[in-house]
């Protein structure tokens, strides 16, 4: 929510296939790694680097997302998902004394979701997000609580998993700090992969937030690839891509950055 040319495919050096005997079970594994609302205990850690921030265009900053995911099981048909979402921000070279290191806001949403599919085979979510004002510092942070609806649908077929994942956020009566507007966000992360044989999948997304307050769109394009792997019998999946900014807010990132990912995964 909170506002380089790299080649990071090298990494896929080190990226080593799950062992056979389970494929299957690893190949199912791999569909719900891709599920924002499966009802799998994981944590993914996602990193990212951008550039070409503030006025003069010389800022960077490396964005960490911690991003645990909680299944709860309400009864035979209904399942709640937690997806909690932590940025860890290091912003520099930005001037005007944004140069800070610390915590960002986070924002937790919760997914009510039918255990089974619909009849066409998609897969539907949908309930409340929340900003948390939990910045360590006022220029990481809205500072005001926020809330507002959250949904999620995609369909899995034939190794392809496509969808989307929306939510809007308004800033609560009250919340602003002095100097802060009050948050009014549209968040839209449609997203598009194809896995194959090896359980290596090949991903495009954006995250685009519209803020309407500003009337600014910030549009990332990632393109990613991911390998399911296990180490010691656990399983967890590596992804890394290129990012390119299609639009930013003033004194956005612009230009390439880079995203690398690693999420341990928890099966029942």
């Amino acid at each position: 929510m909170l506002k380089g040319n790299h080649h990071p495919f090298y990494l896929l050096a080190l990226l080593v296939p799950t062992g056979v005997g389970h494929a299957e079970d690893s190949a199912e594994l791999a569909k719900k790694a891709l599920n924002p609302v499966a009802a799998m205990y994981s944590l993914p850690v996602q990193y990212n680097w951008d550039q070409k921030m503030g006025p003069s265009g010389d800022g960077k900053r490396s964005l960490t997302n911690i991003q645990p995911v909680l299944p709860f099981s309400l009864n035979d048909d209904w399942n709640l998902i937690s997806r909690t979402i932590l940025p860890v921000i290091d912003q520099h070279g930005l001037g005007g004394g944004a140069d800070k290191s610390g915590v960002g806001d986070i924002t937790q949403s919760f997914f009510f979701s039918p255990r089974q599919p619909t009849a066409s085979g998609w897969i539907l979510g949908a309930g409340p997000a929340v900003l948390i004002p939990t910045g360590s510092d006022d220029v990481l942070s809205y500072e005001q609580w926020g809330l507002g609806p959250t949904a999620v649908a995609l369909k899995q077929a034939n190794g392809w998993t496509h969808g989307v994942l929306a939510n809007h956020i308004w800033g609560l009566e009250g919340s602003p700090a002095d100097g802060k507007d009050k948050v009014n966000q549209t968040f839209l992360q449609p997203f598009l992969s194809f896995t194959d044989s090896s359980l290596t999948t090949f991903g495009i997304n954006s995250e685009a937030n519209y803020d309407w307050q500003s009337r600014e769109w910030s549009i990332p394009l990632n393109l990613t690839v991911t390998q399911l792997l296990k180490v010691d019998g656990h399983p967890l999946t590596l992804q890394a891509g290129p990012r390119y900014w299609l639009d930013s807010a003033e004194n956005g990132p612009q230009g390439w950055g880079f995203r690398f990912a690693v999420t341990l995964l928890f099966p029942r």
